[in-house]
């Protein structure tokens, strides 16, 4: 296990400083350890109070990390004063730390000053040029270059000057730029651009602590700079999507996110798969129609395709068996993916669809099983829907559910003109969607 050392504040919060890191290092696989510079009194609304940690004592934490665990890695967040941020600075180069990320944190969300303007002169002469990376913000930048950033060809500036004073590699972050959250790494040779789509939310609090702890850690687990900034940024944006509402001021990103989708997700694959050997083993090839089968589970609270998990290629008919080529992979199915989210969005228990064969026979065999049946006809369809590449299932799904109030298990329709008539099955999650198959199935033996 690759060890990270955070040496920052203490926010007792938790949403920001050594408590946001921690969080991080632990989220990301890391063993973290941490060296306190002060202790805060804060919340979701602001700061109340500071009281810096003694020379001697961060002297000493220094000391006990490296002379029994050593680290791959060190981050640095909140020094707030110059004797700190000097002796942080002496340690550092005594135990020839290598990957160095360099936060330098000066102001809190709440506006609330965490740094000293003395400290700024020791942070550019000690600690920059030290750093293997530095993280400003567009403020900070200003602050540690003299100049306004505003733009992105402020920010490319400000890296190159901010890289003559001695860091390695500086990444000017522009989440208070208008549009994407755009972030600029400049190397001393070339210029790399990391943009994600803007999340509209204020709740980002330990946002710029949670991306230097992730950096930090990918750093130590061996990625090289450009891989460990795309990650750690993967990373932020995700917990900055589920921040978690515990304040009333502007609350913390949520580091553990990332960690508990990637466990739903797979809980979903595992759903998915065991759904498919069900079908498989009952080999319903006499339900799989000229298109093929698809069979789509969305994660809880999905919002896009992306969360919508299916089968890459469809289930396929070949002579008297079924096939798949891969194994359910999220985003694979446009078509499915849409009935799926249609359907949950109307009631958010019913997460799960599969297509399967239309004809009269199935139709008879489905109202024998007591299904909830229902129709919708693609001649009614507006031809504003139809001119819309990929709207008419969501259409037609969507006209049943808003005409019957509630899901049936099965909404089917005879198609139109170049469109196969068809029958989708509806249920809450694949055990239940197979179990409506087989049923069907067996019935039709």
């Amino acid at each position: 296990m690759k060890k990270i050392l955070t040496i920052a504040g203490s926010d007792s919060g938790g949403g920001a400083g050594i408590q946001a890191d921690l969080k991080t290092i632990t989220s990301l696989g890391g063993y973290g350890m941490s060296v306190i510079t002060a202790i805060t009194a804060q919340n979701s609304r602001g700061i109340s109070g500071i009281e810096p940690v003694s020379s001697e004592l961060i002297k000493k934490q220094i000391t006990c990390i490296f002379e029994d665990f050593g680290a791959d890695a060190v981050k640095t967040g909140m020094l707030f004063n110059s004797e700190i941020t000097g002796i942080v600075a002496k340690m550092l180069k005594k135990y020839k730390v290598k990957n160095l990320v360099v936060d330098p944190v000066m102001v809190a969300k709440s506006g609330d000053f965490l740094l000293h303007k003395k400290a700024v002169v020791a942070l550019k002469k000690e600690l920059i040029p030290v750093a293997f990376l530095i993280t400003p913000n567009l403020y900070e930048a200003s602050e540690l270059t003299g100049k306004k950033v505003n733009t992105i060809s402020d920010m490319k500036l400000a890296a190159r000057k901010i890289h003559k004073a001695g860091a390695k590699n500086v990444l000017i972050k522009g989440g208070h730029l208008k549009g994407d959250a755009t972030d600029i790494l400049y190397d001393g040779k070339n210029f790399h651009q990391f943009r994600k789509k803007r999340i509209n939310t204020r709740h980002t609090h330990g946002a710029g602590c949670t991306l230097s702890a992730a950096i930090a850690t990918f750093l130590a687990e061996g990625y090289d700079l450009c891989s460990s900034v795309e990650k750690g940024k993967d990373y932020l944006t995700e917990a900055i999507k589920s921040a978690v509402s515990v304040g009333k001021g502007i609350n913390p990103v949520d580091h553990f996110a990332p960690v508990i989708n990637r466990h739903k997700k797979s809980e979903v694959l595992n759903e998915l798969n065991k759904a498919l050997e069900t079908l498989k083993k009952e080999n319903i090839w006499k339900l799989i129609p000229e298109v093929s089968s698809n069979i789509g589970y969305c994660s809880a609270c999905a919002k896009s395709l992306d969360d919508v998990a299916a089968i890459p290629g469809r289930i396929i008919r070949l002579g008297k068996n079924i096939l798949t080529l891969a194994s359910p992979e999220f985003g694979a199915s446009s078509h499915v993916g849409k009935i799926v989210l249609t359907i949950n969005r109307f009631d958010e228990n019913f997460r799960c669809a599969m297509n399967i064969k239309f004809s009269d026979q199935i139709l008879k065999v489905c109202k024998s099983l007591g299904f909830d049946i229902a129709e919708f006809s693609r001649k009614r369809e507006p031809g504003k829907i139809k001119a819309r590449e990929g709207s008419s299932l969501a259409w037609g799904v969507r006209e049943v559910l808003e005409r019957k109030r509630k899901i049936p298990d099965i909404i089917f329709d005879r198609g139109d003109i170049g469109k196969e008539a068809m029958i989708r099955v509806i249920g809450k999650n694949p055990s239940d969607i197979a179990g409506k198959v087989v049923r069907i199935n067996r019935r039709l033996e």
